[in-house]
């Protein structure tokens, strides 16, 4: 194996086995980087562009997203009047960070995307749990990469324990872990996805919960309110919830157009 590049002279001969070892995993066993982009549409992009030039607009920046999803993966979502400062959500996921950069650059030469500002946007990576319970099935969120589940919504929020939590004992820590655990089984409606943003951004956590079914959530996030691994959040909004929608579908809603006259317009399978 090659050697990797360091940035201290002096490393040991150990410590640069354990080096090459973890750059072995990351070849072997890839982690994926995951962005959570919620997109507004200025207002006046809908006062100075006719139908048609807002047509072609959303025909031009589909076709830059659609262009990057044979990369990477891409879902999209409407929070259009839902949450007001936000119109829809990109779920990026891709082992390469720079391709959510190159993305955001490219959408930016787009008509569409000229008028589009970013409000809120949260970068993690997957990793595995260290709660490993007798819950355990071998779910995504014990492996390196998310799996999407393909629930009609999908509920996204920054998570920010308290300081305390992370010096508690190990037994502690895995004892209100397993309270917290076994009330998310009581709702198999409910897909968790979680990922981690440990120096990488604001949070210490990004979860996403897919479901079809808006009422299960409601009341999971209401019974773990009652857990005491709850103590130890110290933020956990803002929440967004989102619906799934096919990409030209929510932009041409956010554009104020006809999605199906638009798409029956679209050279885009």
């Amino acid at each position: 194996m090659s050697t990797m590049q360091t940035y201290r002279p002096d490393i040991a001969a150990d410590e640069r086995a354990e080096f090459d070892k973890r750059r072995k995993d990351d070849i072997d066993k890839p982690r994926q980087f995951v962005s959570f982009a919620f997109y507004k549409l200025d207002s006046t992009y809908l006062r100075t562009l006719s139908d048609d030039q807002r047509t072609a607009a959303v025909d031009e920046l589909a076709q830059v997203i659609e262009d990057a999803s044979d990369r990477f993966l891409i879902y999209s979502y409407s929070t259009l009047g839902i949450r007001r400062e936000t119109d829809f959500f990109l779920w990026r996921i891709s082992y390469r960070l720079e391709d959510f950069e190159e993305l955001s650059a490219r959408m930016l030469t787009t008509t569409l995307g000229k008028y589009l500002q970013t409000p809120y946007s949260f970068l993690s990576m997957t990793g595995t749990s260290i709660y490993v319970s007798e819950h355990d099935d071998g779910s995504d969120e014990t492996r390196n990469k998310i799996v999407i589940g393909g629930g009609k919504y999908v509920f996204v929020y920054p998570f920010v324990k308290v300081r305390p939590w992370y010096v508690l004992s190990p037994e502690d820590r895995m004892a209100a872990m397993r309270e917290h655990i076994r009330v998310g089984h009581k709702y198999p409606s409910v897909k968790l996805n979680t990922t981690y943003s440990f120096g990488l951004d604001d949070q210490d956590f990004v979860v996403a919960f897919e479901s079809d079914y808006p009422q299960d959530f409601l009341d999971l996030v209401k019974e773990l309110r009652e857990t005491n691994a709850s103590t130890y959040t110290e933020r956990d909004t803002p929440i967004f919830t989102c619906i799934k929608q096919d990409l030209r579908t929510v932009l041409s809603k956010v554009s104020g157009i006809d999605p199906h006259h638009q798409k029956e317009g679209s050279h885009a399978g």
